[in-house]
């Protein structure tokens, strides 16, 4: 097993290494045409082309029981969850399992501005809410690690997972404001008409609302790999790698941590306004424990502090599960991937902090510090005195 990995660890150097010797004309090429395949995506004609030929439409790069668009709709949501979480775990070094309560204030902010059904009566434009919602979200992070950024590791974990189970409990329980398990319903989608006059975001093609997580993306990616290269990022390393030591040398630790604290809760917010928009109906059945949970599996899967290993994660903790729903019609049984997800995660999860802890496709810091580890973990031959 040891000279498998080593084998698989020297061929991702290689490619690594190949890539970094290209021109930088060449990758920035290598990139727009990445970006430009992933904006084509969800057309019938072009992921039908891309279809595995093995022999079943089963095992198409496309999933055969939903609508492929909506399912590529669902992963970029989750993608883009997950490159926010990892600004607060892979960047920072704090662990965080409440992260879907801000994506829970988003929504809900969204839905009670916008909703002809909201006991506010407000009924904004959607793009008018989607700024308030971000700042909502943002002012949340902001109010909850004031008092508890002090605390590190479980007990830091323990309050944000109390945070977002609070948010929940209330979501569900509260008949006022937030209309208990009836939810919010009739929120209006985002602005824009196509070139035939009619409304571009609907409830029958999600394409279009694909297509506008996948730009928020592209511009969340943007901004977080600024930060990251930055004073603000080297920070953030400084806090994850040694809080104690980084004080001491000067860096004030605690307001670089209520910054990840409250990005990565404003790209939260950011993400359920978007969902909110495309669902048009919100309750608390949406923002369930387990989902923050997967969240956080998808950035150790992906490689905790790597941007791509974020997005590597995220894309396929949600996809591969949709990708699989078919295999029970090839084999004639009833099954569903989706439902053993947690299940699968976790088993995944444990095997990857045996075989890679660093993650599918890790941080070189991070990877040269687990193979530091590894050397020092090896025994080393004694030479016979003479």
């Amino acid at each position: 097993m040891t000279a498998t990995a080593d084998k698989g660890r020297g061929r991702a150097s290689g490619i690594k290494a190949r890539w970094a010797a290209m021109p930088k004309q060449v990758r920035w090429a290598g990139i727009a045409a990445l970006i430009v395949v992933l904006y084509i995506l969800p057309n019938k004609w072009f992921y039908e082309y891309l279809g595995f030929p093995v022999g079943s439409e089963y095992f198409a790069l496309y999933t055969t029981r939903s609508d492929f668009a909506g399912v590529l709709f669902d992963t970029a949501v989750f993608v883009l969850l997950a490159v926010g979480l990892n600004v607060v775990v892979g960047f920072a070094g704090l662990l965080d399992l409440g992260y879907f309560g801000f994506y829970a204030l988003g929504a809900y902010t969204v839905a009670l501005l916008t909703s002809p059904e909201s006991r506010f009566g407000t009924e904004w434009p959607w793009l008018a809410a989607v700024p308030v919602a971000v700042m909502v979200a943002m002012v949340s992070g902001v109010v909850l690690g004031g008092p508890t950024l002090r605390l590190r590791g479980d007990y830091l974990a323990i309050v944000t997972l109390g945070f977002a189970e609070m948010i929940r409990l209330y979501a569900a329980r509260n008949e006022g404001i937030l209309q208990g398990q009836r939810g919010i319903p009739a929120i209006p989608h985002p602005p824009g008409t196509g070139s035939d006059g009619k409304p571009l975001f609907g409830v029958v093609d999600a394409r279009p609302y694909y297509w506008l997580i996948l730009t928020l993306i592209l511009l969340v990616i943007v901004l977080v790999r600024n930060l990251a290269n930055s004073r603000v990022g080297r920070a953030w390393v400084a806090v994850r790698e040694d809080e104690d030591a980084a004080e001491v040398m000067g860096v004030p630790t605690f307001k670089y941590k209520l910054w990840a604290f409250a990005i990565g809760a404003a790209v939260a917010g950011l993400t359920g306004a978007v969902f909110a928009g495309k669902q048009t109906f919100i309750n608390s059945d949406q923002f369930l424990l387990e989902s923050s949970i997967l969240v956080l599996a998808a950035v150790i899967l992906g490689g905790v502090g790597n941007i791509k290993g974020a997005i590597v994660g995220g894309a396929l903790t949600w996809y591969l599960p949709e990708w699989l729903r078919g295999v029970g019609d090839l084999i004639g049984v009833e099954f569903d991937a989706a439902e053993y997800r947690i299940l699968v995660f976790g088993l995944v999860v444990i095997v990857m902090m045996v075989f890679r802890p660093q993650g599918l496709v890790p941080n070189r810091r991070r990877a040269a510090e687990f193979k530091d580890r590894r050397e020092e973990a090896v025994p080393q031959e004694t030479v016979p005195s003479e």
